[in-house]
């Protein structure tokens, strides 16, 4: 089972740091995000990744090669235009099986990745408690279905299962990944989990500063 890790943002709110450092390098503890997240999909027993580059996709090769380092394989999927979700993991498809994990890289967390083998649903998603930056929440979660319902709502984590046929009959290009899940999500088509561990939305410069203070 392979993993993609999604890096291929530009980071706008985390201008001026992302002027010159791709948000995936940005550093927790003096460690980089996508290195965080390597780190953990080795120990969660991964061993080929595939990281999507766009905005100073190069700095990022080069941080990481061919993952050897970390004990990985790491295959790149780069998009000469940024493709939004959705529109990256699509390209990506002829690197990833049947089944794959996607990370979003500008998140901190201690999940456990070995626990998404277990999924077997066309989708699965990780939910957390809704962080003060986003009170409204994105989904409800009834026993292990998510719905897009409008009450006792949780925050998609940027962690998440996915089968292939789950991006069946989409063209390559540019597109966002929210639309597919609330609809997908609306017809019980998506199976979830709520966390209640250590994560963080790395959005802003405030938000990267207090998880290092």
């Amino acid at each position: 089972m392979k993993a993609m890790i999604l890096a291929a943002g530009r980071g706008e709110r985390l201008r001026p740091l992302t002027d010159t450092t791709p948000k995936p390098l940005l550093e927790v503890r003096g460690k980089p995000l996508i290195v965080r997240h390597l780190e953990a999909l080795a120990r969660g027993g991964f061993e080929e990744v595939v990281v999507n580059l766009n905005w100073l996709g190069e700095q990022i090769r080069n941080r990481l090669g061919d993952g050897s380092a970390l004990n990985l394989t790491i295959e790149y999927s780069v998009e000469a235009d940024a493709l939004e979700t959705a529109g990256g993991i699509v390209q990506a498809l002829p690197l990833l099986g049947e089944r794959f994990v996607v990370i979003n890289a500008d998140i901190f967390t201690n999940y456990d990745f070995a626990r998404l083998r277990q999924a077997e649903s066309k989708a699965h998603l990780v939910l957390v408690e809704n962080p003060s930056h986003h009170p409204q929440g994105d989904f409800t979660l009834t026993q292990s279905t998510i719905g897009a319902g409008d009450s006792a709502r949780y925050t998609f984590s940027g962690i998440s299962m996915f089968r292939r046929r789950f991006f069946d009959g989409l063209k390559p290009g540019k597109q966002a990944l929210a639309p597919l899940l609330y609809a997908a999500a609306a017809a019980e088509q998506v199976t979830g989990e709520l966390f209640q561990g250590k994560w963080t939305d790395i959005g802003t410069v405030e938000r990267l500063r207090s998880l290092n203070d």
